[in-house]
């Protein structure tokens, strides 16, 4: 495989680099915290003077939280309101940001959170789960962004940056060995290029052994939980003057592995807790669990400084072809609450997404900048959703959906110092966005097609914002801002239990106040806001219930409010803290809309008696009425903490402590209430230990990850045998970086 072969190479080039190492680079100020630089108004700008809640992950902070091997899901809670959760494992993070997000598991599903990796939209959910490595920043944008990243944005964004070549002669290597058998191996070089060219390769392998016995009689899939994510990125710069560069980006990634385990009769009947005698490294399934997944893309940024402007070109292109194949029931035939057998899968073909948009910025003096520019957007896909036989295990039934989606628009920002004192920044944005379905049958089951097998939308939206920010003093600025955004309609396919379904156009309208700070000789930087927001049409997926169906709907209205604070502080210069900290109220706010639960599957052609929910909500003609609800997977409380305390030794040598701890409270997981399917509360924590020395150039550490081995359901499927799965176990390993 080319990942693999690729990591062996960065690390026979970073082995030769010693010789080329240049010298270190100067120590930097350990008296004062460091200048946070963000990109989320797609410039440069000190984090103090956004009038916006943006939050930045970068540098040993994001190593840490990432040594475990986890995949990105390891940044949920790890800044305010920000909760990131899967039904697919490692391939198809859900992100949620003030408790907004999606629960949808399709292929084609939209979120109302935009995923943007060097620049380059991320749309297709398959597509947001790239590894993360070699990165330089996180930075994670919290509210509506429809007038600088469009549409599909009202409820922020999450922001991925690569390190960028340079002629700088260095990089590192990292290899980590684990329990459960994992083994993390990464490395990073500029390339030797001579003139006016620069190169970097960066490689990522991770691996961990199948650590959960089935232990079925005659299991297809004796043992699972386990994969290999290989990933590979090659950039090259090319910048002869000051006037121009280009910089080009292709990567790869090479998944196989499991998809996320359902793990039948997990819940304790009445209870949110874990049934009895529940094991988190045994299972018993009779069905078939595989994932693979390819992925490659690349990109081309040209940028051209002339007097008084920049003219910048982004061109991207992705490709995605997945395959999740699992025991959708998660136990055996005749086993108690498992009323019938489900073994399905979801693959993609044909897909491709191509962007591009031309902005222009002006790079003059003086109290007016902008930026405006035009944006399209070309995606098509087709979509296999497969049945298989329970006793064969072989392909019996296929609804392939072929999508397409057109979109361009129109944009433009303005900021303008009024005076010393007092910013203004406003924008605007025009979309079009259009969406065109097909549904096909091949097999021996049904489809519903009392509702068609095509679909098409055709959405027009404004989007925009406004917002002030005041100098205090010295030391603090206090901000306002509005922003309305909009997520385009969505479509999903007929199936055997439903019809096809579709949702119109949500549209949010947010208000925020906030004020930035940094005090004590800028050894205190401290940060807040106060937001409200009200979704109209919120799109929702009712996910299986009585019907086992999933269909889109719209809700009349959702609201959500609350506070966020982060908080950094240099106590010494050796004894670094940051917590952070959100309260995020929703409320689905529709009297008329209901959903049916789980539990009309207990009749005889299923087989053995169900275990039904225990429902909070008033049932209505058998739906479960949501109104007064909140969202899915919003927790109402979150909280994070670092602490890193070095210990100087002889000869520039360090020894460190560093902890990490992520809070949330508990989650609803689907629109209607009941007692099983009510997340609780979730503390993880991590730990390192860790010896860096010759000036800085090598750490060994052991780390372990999710300390107090908490182990709590995290999601559910909506059947009736109370099917949840977990968050992962503790983890612990050693690790190896060497800087060159």
């Amino acid at each position: 495989m080319y990942a693999p072969r690729l990591t062996l190479l960065a690390l026979s080039l970073s082995a030769a680099l010693p010789v080329l190492a240049q010298d270190a680079t100067p120590a930097k100020d350990r008296s004062q915290l460091e200048t946070v630089v963000i990109t989320a108004e797609r410039r440069a700008e000190n984090i103090q003077d956004v009038p916006n809640a943006v939050s930045k992950i970068s540098g040993e902070k994001l190593d840490v939280l990432a040594s475990g091997g986890q995949d990105l899901r390891f940044l949920s809670g790890r800044v305010p309101s920000l909760n990131i959760e899967s039904s697919f494992g490692r391939a198809f993070p859900r992100f949620y940001i003030r408790g907004y997000g999606n629960t949808d598991f399709r292929l084609n599903a939209s979120q109302p959170v935009s995923v943007i990796v060097d620049d380059v939209i991320q749309e297709n959910p398959i597509l947001k789960g790239f590894p993360i490595f070699d990165t330089a920043a996180v930075e994670v944008v919290a509210g509506p962004q429809g007038t600088l990243f469009g549409r599909n944005t009202p409820a922020g964004v999450v922001k991925f940056d690569s390190v960028k070549p340079s002629q700088k002669q260095d990089g590192y290597v990292s290899a980590t060995v684990g329990n459960y058998g994992t083994v993390n191996l990464e490395g990073a070089a500029n390339l030797p290029l001579t003139g006016d060219w620069a190169a970097r390769i960066s490689v990522q392998n991770q691996r961990r052994s199948d650590w959960v016995d089935n232990t079925a009689p005659n299991a297809v899939t004796p043992n699972t939980e386990g994969y290999r994510d290989s990933a590979v990125r090659a950039q090259v710069l090319y910048e002869p003057n000051q006037q121009f560069s280009a910089l080009a980006n292709v990567h790869f990634r090479d998944l196989n592995g499991s998809p996320r385990l359902f793990r039948a009769n997990a819940i304790k009947r009445g209870t949110n807790d874990l049934a009895d005698g529940f094991s988190t490294d045994t299972v018993a399934f009779n069905g078939v669990n595989e994932q693979t997944l390819k992925q490659s893309g690349g990109s081309l940024r040209l940028k051209w400084s002339l007097p008084g402007l920049n003219i910048y070109s982004i061109t991207g292109g992705e490709h995605v072809k997945p395959l999740s194949r699992g025991d959708i029931d998660g136990g055996l035939p005749g086993q108690a609450g498992v009323p019938f057998q489900s073994e399905t899968g979801s693959a993609m073909s044909g897909h491709r997404q191509l962007t591009q948009e031309v902005r222009l910025e002006s790079n003059i003096s003086g109290p007016l900048s902008w930026q405006a520019g035009v944006y399209a957007f070309d995606e098509k896909y087709t979509i296999d959703n497969i049945t298989y036989d329970n006793t064969t295990h072989v392909d019996n039934d296929h609804i392939y959906t072929e999508q397409t989606n057109k979109a361009w628009a129109v944009f433009g920002s303005v900021n303008y110092a009024l005076s010393n004192e007092l910013t203004l920044r406003g924008g605007l944005r025009y979309t079009k966005d259009k969406k065109d379905l097909s549904t096909t049958h091949v097999g021996s089951g049904k489809l519903d097609t009392s509702t068609g097998t095509t679909a098409h939308t055709n959405d027009g939206k404004w989007s925009g914002d406004l917002s002030a920010t005041y100098k205090l003093d010295s030391t603090t600025n206090l901000y306002a801002r509005y922003a309305n955004g909009f997520r385009a309609s969505s479509m999903q396919n007929a199936s055997g239990f439903a019809g096809q379904s579709q949702a119109g156009p949500e549209s949010v309208n947010s208000y925020e106040l906030g004020f930035k700070s940094e005090l004590l000789k800028r050894t205190l930087r401290l940060s807040g806001a106060l937001f409200t927001y009200t979704v109209k049409d919120l799109q929702l997926t009712a996910v299986g219930g009585s019907s086992n169906a999933t269909r889109l709907l719209n809700a009349k209205k959702a609201t959500g409010n609350g506070a966020e604070l982060n908080l950094e502080a240099l106590i010494t210069p050796d004894f670094l803290v940051t917590f952070g900290g959100s309260l995020n109220n929703t409320k689905i706010k529709d009297k008329g809309l209901g959903v049916p639960p789980g539990g009309s599957l207990n009749i005889a052609p299923f087989g053995q008696p169900g275990v039904f929910p225990t429902v909070l909500n008033p049932v209505v003609n058998g739906n479960a009425m949501v109104d007064g609800n909140p969202l899915p997977n919003a927790p109402k409380w979150t909280a994070n903490l670092t602490a890193r305390y070095g210990m100087p030794l002889a000869g520039g040598d360090e020894l460190y402590v560093y902890t990490d701890w992520a809070y949330r409270s508990k989650v609803n997981f689907f629109l209607y209430e009941a007692t099983e399917f009510t997340g609780k509360a979730l503390t993880e924590g991590g730990l390192r230990v860790g010896y860096i020395w010759g000036n800085g150039k090598y750490e060994a550490a052991g780390f372990v990850r999710n300390v107090t081995n908490q182990i709590r359901v995290t999601g559910a499927i909506d059947f009736n045998n109370l099917t949840g799965f977990i968050n992962e176990p503790r983890t612990y390993g050693v690790q190896f970086k060497a800087m060159f």
